[in-house]
């Protein structure tokens, strides 16, 4: 499958690279759900509005199934994701349904204080604009381009053009790490930052990335 040209996305080529460098660190240490603001996370079209936040789970049950959010009138969701600190966002972890479940589109809107809706959505640009893999049973890591995500305080996720009227979200979760604090209070957030070397080094590979089309298979 192709992907979609976007200046947000990391060529293949380099995926390898990165996933070494983000192993380096540890999937619990780059993991940013604690830093996720869940009470707040909501989601539009959904059977159950309050399953928006059942996708938001701890790396260690991201591959659950038991949990997940469905759409309820047509194929589309939004899920509007708040950030408790600004965060320098490295990738996005989907386990998405399958089948005729499966969004085969998937925009992301960056820094809106609130979700934006689908009227607003056909006049915004997003900061991510992808084709997500089809028939993956397992969390899929997608790497983004840290200049485009490198002072987020939220995203609006929107997944569309299942092939039936259902879309199923398991999983969503991201890598990265803390730019600044955002709100008083959450000094203490562990979520430790990636170190100096790491950094370089996903920096470097985004250098190499430029806006080139990506051939995800």
């Amino acid at each position: 499958m192709v992907l979609h040209k976007n200046e947000s996305f990391l060529p293949l080529r380099d995926f390898v690279h990165l996933l070494l460098a983000a192993d380096s660190l540890g999937s619990e240490t780059s993991n940013l759900y604690r830093a996720i603001d869940r009470d707040n996370v909501h989601g539009l079209n959904l059977t159950v509005p309050e399953d928006a936040k059942e996708v938001i789970k701890p790396w260690d049950q991201g591959e659950g199934t038991s949990k997940y959010a469905e759409s309820g009138v047509d194929d589309q969701i939004f899920i509007h994701v708040p950030f408790a600190q600004n965060m320098r966002l490295k990738s996005v972890l989907l386990k998405l349904g399958r089948g005729d479940a499966a969004p085969q589109h998937l925009r992301i809107y960056a820094n809106h204080p609130n979700i934006v809706d689908f009227t607003e959505a056909e006049s915004t640009k997003p900061e991510l604009d992808i084709s997500p893999l089809e028939g993956e049973a397992r969390v899929i890591e997608y790497p983004l381009r840290v200049a485009a995500f490198a002072s987020i305080n939220s995203l609006s996720l929107f997944f569309s053009d299942s092939p039936s009227s259902l879309t199923r979200i398991y999983y969503i979760g991201f890598k990265g790490d803390v730019r600044e604090l955002k709100k008083e209070g959450n000094a203490s957030m562990d979520v430790p930052a990636a170190n100096a070397a790491d950094a370089a080094l996903f920096d470097r590979l985004q250098e190499k990335g430029g806006t080139q089309q990506t051939t995800a298979r």
